[in-house]
């Protein structure tokens, strides 16, 4: 070994290569390296003539391993405390321990492999295979998230269908997947073959299935053949176990996570191009190719199954401009609908192949599309557009019936709109303020002094109102002004007759002469 080892490092493997070709561990490794050959050889005859602690056990054991070949070194170090109740050494002990005896009386671990043959090919539209898989994979907001795959893949052609979930499916999923699966290969096969899971699967009563509720409902609409792989056989369905394997592998791992419409929507073009696409390894022949003729096989799908009721929903996440992006196209919702990055809606879908969005908690309908042929579109509700023109309209008319002269009043508003057509709404709304408890002829009076002016803004006329309000209240003041009566004393006063000095009275105070 220590030869060996210095050879492997001679012709250029690294450390982490030649551990794991001599089957060793890294810091194994590194106290060899640190040795020279004489204190190798030393350190060896040391191992051989060391005891170990699990020596006085060697005989039960070497008996086992000789009855038992196949035996595992847990299920003797289980044995062992049977025996002895309490042992010197850990089961990571034994298990080096066992590794040695097998080496030197030569009891390699016996392994019953299955034995398989080659089967014939399906004919076409005769089968698919369905089969689930999970795996973590790195998040764009750092961490890791699970995710839930459901493939299918057509027996005869490999064709393959497959769809992701962030959360474990449940039996409305699997039954939605279904829908989503037959109108992707455009028909449904003869027969489905699955695993014993128990979103489908309830008992298998020695051959007489019972499946879940819902799935039984939905076989009795599709009306397909479903063949279930026995217990811990689940080789029998080799086709899609590898589909999985080749998607989590290929696909999945090291792929950064966003969104899981995206992620959806990546991997439906990835298998396209690659699981679709490409020569397969067995048939020697490109499966998008194959598939044009099993098509004609496939029993077609004349309506979709209704998908409306809660129970087989499907929730989406709404975007920051209020849109809902569903197999490559956007869907409009009420303004107003976003609340922030956790808000979900949730989907069904019509016999029509209508799209309904739906309120997550109370069902409320958000709106109801016609599903397009293509992507990339963005599919808008009327009832989601504010119709704006005709809204001011309706304010116009609402305002100018407060005035005497509605035509005058509408005339002038709208002239506004012509040399303001982006604030219109703002200037109408100025207007009805302005108005608001105001007497008529004020009104009247500013409309007047505007439209002989032209004067067509909504702050004019509020001035124009202000000015007319302000006189008449000067008026109203004028006309409002009460002179109190005089009283009986008052009145008396009057009565009296001032005394009437004589001339000469005033020339003497002035010191004059007559």
């Amino acid at each position: 070994m220590y030869t060996e080892i210095n050879q492997l490092i001679k012709i250029g493997l690294n450390k982490s290569q030649v551990a794991r070709k001599m089957k060793i561990s890294r810091p194994t490794l590194d106290k060899y390296l640190a040795m020279s050959p004489d204190e190798f050889d030393r350190y060896l005859y040391g191992l051989k003539e060391r005891s170990k602690k699990p020596d006085p056990f060697e005989e039960d054991i070497l008996c086992w391993l000789k009855e038992f070949p196949g035996i595992s070194a847990a299920q003797i170090y289980d044995w062992l405390e049977e025996r002895y109740k309490t042992l010197p050494f850990s089961e990571g002990t034994l298990r080096r321990y066992i590794c040695i005896l097998r080496q030197k009386y030569k009891i390699p671990k016996t392994t019953n492999s299955r034995e398989y043959t080659a089967v014939d090919e399906l004919p076409m539209g005769k089968q698919m295979q369905v089969d689930f898989g999970t795996i973590k994979v790195p998040k764009n907001t750092k961490g890791e998230i699970r995710l839930y795959v459901m493939c299918f893949v057509l027996s005869h052609s490999r064709y393959k269908y497959c769809e992701w979930q962030d959360r474990p499916f449940n039996t409305d999923d699997i039954i939605r997947i279904h829908e989503n699966a037959f109108e992707f290969f455009g028909g449904v096969p003869e027969e489905a073959v699955y695993d014993q899971d128990h979103l489908i699967l309830t008992s298998e009563n020695h051959g007489d299935l019972i499946f879940t509720q819902a799935f039984s409902g939905y076989l009795q609409k599709r009306k397909f053949r479903v063949y279930m792989c026995r217990k811990a056989d689940p080789e029998s369905k080799g086709k899609v176990e590898k589909v999985v394997d080749y998607v989590k592998n290929n696909y999945a791992r090291h792929r950064t996570f966003y969104n899981i419409d995206q992620w959806n929507e990546d991997c439906l073009s990835w298998i396209q191009r690659r699981g679709n696409g490409k020569v397969h390894g067995t048939t020697r022949k490109i499966p998008a190719e194959v598939f044009i003729e099993e098509k004609k096989y496939l029993r077609p799908v004349l309506n979709r199954i209704k998908l409306n009721t809660p129970a087989l929903s499907l929730t989406y996440q709404v975007r920051k401009d209020n849109t809902v992006l569903i197999k490559g196209n956007r869907y409009t919702v009420p303004k107003g609908t976003y609340k922030g990055p956790h808000t979900y809606v949730k989907i069904s879908y019509t016999d029509d192949n209508e799209l309904i969005i739906l309120e997550l908690d109370t069902d409320k309908k958000l709106g109801q599309f016609k599903v397009p042929v293509d992507k990339g579109n963005l599919i808008r509700n009327n009832d989601h557009v504010r119709d704006k023109s005709r809204k001011v309209s309706v304010l116009i008319d609402q305002v100018a019936g407060r005035f005497s002269d509605s035509d005058k009043a509408r005339i002038f508003m709208e002239s506004i709109r012509l040399e303001k057509p982006r604030y219109i709404r703002d200037q109408v709304l100025l207007i009805q303020k302005a108005i608001m408890d105001a007497p008529l002829e004020v009104m009247d009076k500013a409309l007047d002094f505007c439209v002989k002016n032209r004067l067509f803004r909504a702050t004019d006329f509020q001035d124009a109102m202000n000015h007319f309000q302000k006189d008449k209240h000067v008026i109203d003041n004028t006309f409002d002004i009460k002179i109190p009566s005089l009283t009986q004393e008052k009145l008396e006063k009057i009565k009296v007759t001032p005394k009437i000095r004589d001339m000469s009275e005033y020339i003497n105070a002035l010191g004059g002469k007559q």
